[in-house]
Protein backbone atom coordinates (compact mmCIF):
# COMPACT_ATOMS: atom_id res chain seq x y z
CA UNK A 1 0.00 0.00 0.00
CA UNK A 2 1.55 3.15 -1.19
CA UNK A 3 2.26 6.00 1.68
CA UNK A 4 -0.49 8.49 -0.52
CA UNK A 5 -2.87 5.59 -0.18
CA UNK A 6 -2.61 5.02 3.72
CA UNK A 7 -3.16 8.94 4.26
CA UNK A 8 -5.67 9.18 2.36
CA UNK A 9 -7.34 6.12 4.39
CA UNK A 10 -6.22 7.99 7.44
CA UNK A 11 -8.01 11.33 6.59
CA UNK A 12 -11.20 10.06 6.14
CA UNK A 13 -10.87 7.70 9.43
CA UNK A 14 -9.20 11.00 11.40
CA UNK A 15 -12.16 13.59 9.84
CA UNK A 16 -15.02 10.77 10.94
CA UNK A 17 -13.43 10.12 14.67
CA UNK A 18 -12.17 14.11 15.18
CA UNK A 19 -16.15 15.29 13.97
CA UNK A 20 -17.62 12.67 16.41
CA UNK A 21 -15.42 13.44 19.15
CA UNK A 22 -15.92 17.47 18.20
CA UNK A 23 -19.71 16.67 17.96
CA UNK A 24 -20.83 14.64 20.90
CA UNK A 25 -17.51 16.89 23.56
CA UNK A 26 -19.09 20.52 22.81
CA UNK A 27 -22.59 22.31 23.35
CA UNK A 28 -23.69 24.14 20.55
CA UNK A 29 -21.07 27.23 19.89
CA UNK A 30 -22.20 30.69 19.18
CA UNK A 31 -23.20 31.64 15.72
CA UNK A 32 -22.12 35.11 15.42
CA UNK A 33 -18.11 34.93 14.08
CA UNK A 34 -16.14 36.54 17.08
CA UNK A 35 -18.55 35.20 20.01
CA UNK A 36 -17.98 31.67 17.87
CA UNK A 37 -13.83 32.31 17.62
CA UNK A 38 -13.53 33.37 21.45
CA UNK A 39 -15.70 30.02 22.34
CA UNK A 40 -13.65 27.57 20.61
CA UNK A 41 -10.45 29.74 22.27
CA UNK A 42 -12.09 28.72 25.68
CA UNK A 43 -13.45 25.43 25.46
CA UNK A 44 -12.29 23.83 28.41
CA UNK A 45 -14.68 21.42 29.95
CA UNK A 46 -11.63 19.35 31.11
CA UNK A 47 -9.73 22.49 32.91
CA UNK A 48 -9.30 20.87 36.12
CA UNK A 49 -7.20 18.10 34.73
CA UNK A 50 -5.66 20.16 32.12
CA UNK A 51 -4.29 22.86 34.75
CA UNK A 52 -2.40 19.69 36.73
CA UNK A 53 -1.06 18.55 33.55
CA UNK A 54 -0.07 22.06 32.32
CA UNK A 55 1.41 22.05 36.15
CA UNK A 56 3.36 19.09 35.42
CA UNK A 57 4.62 20.51 31.86
CA UNK A 58 5.88 23.63 33.75
CA UNK A 59 7.85 21.77 35.95
CA UNK A 60 9.77 19.65 33.23
CA UNK A 61 10.01 22.96 31.35
CA UNK A 62 11.71 25.41 33.89
CA UNK A 63 13.74 22.42 35.29
CA UNK A 64 14.98 20.24 32.06
CA UNK A 65 13.91 21.94 28.87
CA UNK A 66 14.54 25.10 29.28
CA UNK A 67 18.17 24.96 31.38
CA UNK A 68 18.70 22.33 27.95
CA UNK A 69 16.96 25.02 25.36
CA UNK A 70 19.35 27.90 27.23
CA UNK A 71 22.69 26.10 27.21
CA UNK A 72 21.75 25.67 23.68
CA UNK A 73 20.93 29.43 22.56
CA UNK A 74 24.40 30.74 24.58
CA UNK A 75 27.04 28.67 23.83
CA UNK A 76 25.86 26.46 20.34
CA UNK A 77 27.47 28.59 17.34
CA UNK A 78 24.47 30.27 15.47
CA UNK A 79 25.95 28.86 12.10
CA UNK A 80 25.13 25.65 14.24
CA UNK A 81 21.63 26.51 14.96
CA UNK A 82 20.50 27.46 11.72
CA UNK A 83 22.03 23.93 10.39
CA UNK A 84 19.88 22.20 12.92
CA UNK A 85 16.58 24.05 12.78
CA UNK A 86 17.10 23.96 8.49
CA UNK A 87 17.95 20.05 9.10
CA UNK A 88 15.00 19.55 11.55
CA UNK A 89 12.79 21.43 9.06
CA UNK A 90 13.83 19.28 5.78
CA UNK A 91 12.85 16.09 7.55
CA UNK A 92 9.12 17.46 7.92
CA UNK A 93 8.94 18.21 4.03
CA UNK A 94 7.81 15.16 2.70
CA UNK A 95 4.66 15.30 5.42
CA UNK A 96 4.22 19.00 4.82
CA UNK A 97 3.88 17.63 1.37
CA UNK A 98 1.66 14.66 1.86
CA UNK A 99 -0.66 17.23 3.90
CA UNK A 100 -0.54 19.85 1.49
CA UNK A 101 -2.13 17.31 -1.30
CA UNK A 102 -4.74 16.39 1.25
CA UNK A 103 -5.52 19.83 1.97
CA UNK A 104 -6.13 20.17 -1.98
CA UNK A 105 -3.28 22.61 -1.91
CA UNK A 106 -1.47 21.29 -5.38
CA UNK A 107 0.58 24.05 -5.51
CA UNK A 108 2.19 24.23 -2.33
CA UNK A 109 2.46 20.77 -2.40
CA UNK A 110 4.52 21.13 -5.58
CA UNK A 111 6.46 23.93 -3.72
CA UNK A 112 7.26 21.62 -0.39
CA UNK A 113 8.54 19.05 -3.25
CA UNK A 114 10.78 21.30 -4.59
CA UNK A 115 12.19 22.59 -1.32
CA UNK A 116 13.12 18.98 -0.12
CA UNK A 117 14.80 18.64 -3.62
CA UNK A 118 16.96 21.31 -3.25
CA UNK A 119 17.70 21.05 0.44
CA UNK A 120 18.46 17.79 0.50
CA UNK A 121 20.78 17.98 -2.52
CA UNK A 122 21.98 21.76 -3.13
CA UNK A 123 21.24 22.75 0.73
CA UNK A 124 23.94 19.82 2.10
CA UNK A 125 21.27 17.04 3.00
CA UNK A 126 19.11 19.42 4.49
CA UNK A 127 21.73 21.96 6.37
CA UNK A 128 21.13 24.92 4.41
CA UNK A 129 17.98 26.49 3.65
CA UNK A 130 18.87 26.90 -0.39
CA UNK A 131 15.24 26.61 -1.82
CA UNK A 132 14.17 30.27 0.25
CA UNK A 133 17.01 31.97 -1.59
CA UNK A 134 15.60 30.76 -4.58
CA UNK A 135 12.18 31.60 -4.48
CA UNK A 136 10.39 28.57 -2.90
CA UNK A 137 9.63 29.77 0.70
CA UNK A 138 8.70 26.98 3.68
CA UNK A 139 5.63 26.85 5.43
CA UNK A 140 4.14 24.33 7.72
CA UNK A 141 1.34 21.81 7.58
CA UNK A 142 0.12 18.77 9.40
CA UNK A 143 -2.83 16.37 9.92
CA UNK A 144 -4.56 18.69 12.51
CA UNK A 145 -4.51 21.45 10.11
CA UNK A 146 -5.96 19.10 7.36
CA UNK A 147 -8.92 18.06 9.88
CA UNK A 148 -9.33 21.97 10.15
CA UNK A 149 -9.72 22.72 6.18
CA UNK A 150 -12.06 19.66 5.82
CA UNK A 151 -14.11 21.50 8.50
CA UNK A 152 -13.73 19.69 11.23
CA UNK A 153 -13.18 22.22 14.49
CA UNK A 154 -11.05 21.96 17.21
CA UNK A 155 -13.04 20.38 20.12
CA UNK A 156 -12.55 20.54 23.64
CA UNK A 157 -8.86 22.12 24.92
CA UNK A 158 -6.43 19.20 25.72
CA UNK A 159 -3.59 19.55 27.51
CA UNK A 160 -0.92 16.94 26.37
CA UNK A 161 1.83 15.64 28.32
CA UNK A 162 5.17 17.38 27.34
CA UNK A 163 3.45 18.84 23.99
CA UNK A 164 1.71 21.50 25.67
CA UNK A 165 -1.88 23.13 24.74
CA UNK A 166 -4.18 21.30 21.95
CA UNK A 167 -7.14 20.40 20.95
CA UNK A 168 -9.29 17.23 20.52
CA UNK A 169 -8.88 17.85 16.44
CA UNK A 170 -5.35 18.19 17.26
CA UNK A 171 -4.76 15.59 19.13
CA UNK A 172 -6.04 13.17 16.64
CA UNK A 173 -3.95 14.93 14.02
CA UNK A 174 -0.90 14.54 16.04
CA UNK A 175 -1.07 10.79 16.25
CA UNK A 176 -1.83 10.54 12.78
CA UNK A 177 1.17 12.66 12.02
CA UNK A 178 3.52 10.23 13.95
CA UNK A 179 1.87 7.08 12.96
CA UNK A 180 2.08 8.12 8.98
CA UNK A 181 5.69 10.37 9.09
CA UNK A 182 7.32 9.05 6.07
CA UNK A 183 10.32 8.85 7.79
CA UNK A 184 9.02 5.64 9.47
CA UNK A 185 9.25 3.75 6.23
CA UNK A 186 12.58 3.85 5.51
CA UNK A 187 15.20 2.02 7.10
CA UNK A 188 16.30 3.64 10.19
CA UNK A 189 13.51 5.67 10.10
CA UNK A 190 12.39 5.56 13.45
CA UNK A 191 15.81 6.68 14.79
CA UNK A 192 16.08 9.66 12.71
CA UNK A 193 12.51 10.50 13.45
CA UNK A 194 13.34 10.35 17.40
CA UNK A 195 16.57 11.73 16.87
CA UNK A 196 15.05 14.81 14.93
CA UNK A 197 12.18 14.84 17.41
CA UNK A 198 14.35 15.71 20.12
CA UNK A 199 16.90 18.21 18.34
CA UNK A 200 13.40 20.00 17.26
CA UNK A 201 12.41 20.16 20.58
CA UNK A 202 15.05 21.69 21.76
CA UNK A 203 15.68 24.17 18.92
CA UNK A 204 12.01 24.96 18.96
CA UNK A 205 12.32 25.96 22.64
CA UNK A 206 15.14 27.71 22.29
CA UNK A 207 13.55 30.03 19.68
CA UNK A 208 10.22 30.55 21.89
CA UNK A 209 11.92 31.19 24.48
CA UNK A 210 11.38 35.27 24.64
CA UNK A 211 7.78 34.78 23.47
CA UNK A 212 7.11 32.30 26.45
CA UNK A 213 9.03 34.96 28.98
CA UNK A 214 6.79 37.44 27.77
CA UNK A 215 3.61 35.90 27.86
CA UNK A 216 3.79 34.56 31.67
CA UNK A 217 5.29 37.59 32.55
CA UNK A 218 2.25 39.77 31.57
CA UNK A 219 -0.76 37.17 31.83
CA UNK A 220 -2.54 36.99 35.28
CA UNK A 221 -3.48 33.19 34.25
CA UNK A 222 -0.48 32.02 32.37
CA UNK A 223 -2.23 28.33 31.62
CA UNK A 224 -5.30 30.42 30.24
CA UNK A 225 -3.21 32.56 27.85
CA UNK A 226 -1.12 29.87 26.65
CA UNK A 227 -4.31 27.93 26.09
CA UNK A 228 -5.44 31.14 24.16
CA UNK A 229 -2.42 31.73 22.51
CA UNK A 230 -2.04 28.12 21.28
CA UNK A 231 -5.64 28.45 20.17
CA UNK A 232 -5.40 31.22 17.83
CA UNK A 233 -2.02 30.38 16.36
CA UNK A 234 -3.98 27.14 15.34
CA UNK A 235 -6.47 29.26 13.57
CA UNK A 236 -4.49 31.34 12.06
CA UNK A 237 -2.71 27.72 10.14
CA UNK A 238 -6.25 26.30 9.51
CA UNK A 239 -7.29 29.42 7.72
CA UNK A 240 -3.65 30.02 6.04
CA UNK A 241 -4.48 26.31 4.59
CA UNK A 242 -7.86 26.98 3.32
CA UNK A 243 -6.42 30.09 1.41
CA UNK A 244 -3.70 27.78 -0.17
CA UNK A 245 -1.42 30.63 0.44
Amino acid sequence: MSIATTAKRLLGAAICAGSAITLGACAHPPAEPEARAEYRRINDPAEPTNRVVFAGNKFVDDNALQPVARAYQEHMPSVAQNGIHNLVGNLRQPAVAINDLLQGNLGRSWNTVQRFAINTTVGGGGLFDVATDWNRPGHRADFGQTLGVWGVGPGPSVQLPLLGPSSVRDTVGTVVDVVANPTNFIPGGAIIGAAAGAAGMVDGRARALSATESLEKQSLDYYAASRSAAAQLREALVEEGKAGK
